[in-house]
């Protein structure tokens, strides 16, 4: 009787304890999207911290060059494409840096879009999140690529001593966060989804990246636009069931203190320490256009598809059965349970 009683109460705390994974979800906190999508976003226009050939302006600014618009349902965020850069602009071809007004410490940001800037030379585009006193706070690089780079390249900055490792679709770059690895490149991660940057991407009509910070981990997922999960589509997101991620940051890092307080940032550079360094390898250089800033300077009407399509970024946090936010699941456990499923799929930007 005592062993059927126990047996009984361990039956009923399991149930219990399914019950309220079960039942707790992730909230939406915030939606950038249609509209009021720029009302929610700082327009950065200092020098670009990479070196790149580029000028950042101001919403009027954009407004005016055409750069920006918004509709009920998507956003666009471009470049400068009608105009040759002579040598009296000092910071390079026009585009557009923003950064978002609220800032986060953990979450599941979910960004949709149907076109990306790539695929073109001289680009370097990038969706990304980092924190203050850059590199103390961190950085995490969703979408990044140079050129005519075919996939995505997915990385973590952050100070001295964060490690990472863990189960994942994409191919291990680096394993230390540190401005230690080469070329200060961070833990890169490489997709192996062909269609998960630039122009193939875009040919596909685009898809979603799905970021999850815990205290735990970082993982990243991308399901194309024909593979997007129903959860996501519905707005109740259910990242235990996406199975194994591209990019899966995993310990022995202390992420709650290498990760706080990060604003997510769009944009497109040209050139600069990366999409500069690597121009004479990338296919795009030539006797005509032997370097990088000297080709975006000249050829406007090569950016025509330079540009983001956004549909919506949303941001959302982790709630409790009892409707209290925080207390996150940790991200292994998430890893370990869909393992077994079926999943989808560098330079510092700061």
């Amino acid at each position: 009787m005592l062993l059927t009683s126990r047996l009984l109460a361990c039956t009923a705390i399991a149930a219990v304890a399914h019950l309220q994974v079960a039942t707790a979800k992730y909230t939406l906190q915030e939606d950038y999207s249609g509209l009021d999508f720029f009302s929610k976003f700082q327009f950065v226009t200092v020098d670009d911290p990479t070196h790149g050939f580029v000028d950042y302006v101001d919403e009027a600014e954009a407004r005016r060059l055409g750069l920006i618009w918004e509709t009920d349902n998507l956003v666009y965020i471009g470049v400068d494409h009608s105009n040759i850069i002579g040598a009296w602009c000092r910071r390079g071809r026009p585009s557009v840096r923003l950064e978002s007004r609220a800032s986060y410490t953990h979450g599941l940001i979910i960004g949709s879009f149907w076109h990306m800037p790539g695929g073109d030379c001289g680009t370097w585009p990038a969706f990304w999140t980092y924190g203050p006193n850059w590199p103390n706070s961190g950085e995490i690089d969703i979408v990044e690529g140079v050129h005519r780079q075919a996939t995505n390249a997915m990385a973590l900055h952050t100070s001295t001593n964060c490690t990472v490792d863990g189960t994942q679709s994409g191919t291990w770059v680096h394993h230390d966060c540190s401005p230690a690895t080469p070329d200060n490149a961070g833990c890169g991660v490489q997709s192996n989804t062909p269609n998960s940057f630039g122009t193939a991407f875009n040919a596909n009509r685009g898809g979603v990246y799905a970021t999850l910070w815990t205290s735990s981990g970082i993982q990243i997922w991308f399901f194309p636009r024909d593979r997007i999960p129903h959860d996501i589509n519905v707005g109740n997101p259910k990242p235990e069931t996406w199975g194994i991620p591209e990019a899966n940051y995993s310990k022995p890092c202390d992420f709650d203190a290498h990760f706080q307080q990060h604003w997510i940032t769009l944009n497109v550079a040209f050139c600069g320490d990366w999409a500069g360094s690597v121009w004479s390898s990338s296919g795009c250089s030539s006797p005509q256009w032997p370097s990088c800033n000297c080709y975006v300077a000249m050829n406007p009407a090569s950016f025509i598809n330079t540009f983001w399509l956004v549909e919506s970024i949303k941001v959302y946090q982790y709630q409790d059965r009892g409707g209290h936010h925080g207390a996150e699941p940790a991200s292994e456990g998430l890893t370990l349970q869909t393992q077994a499923g079926a999943g989808a799929g560098a330079g510092a930007d700061y």
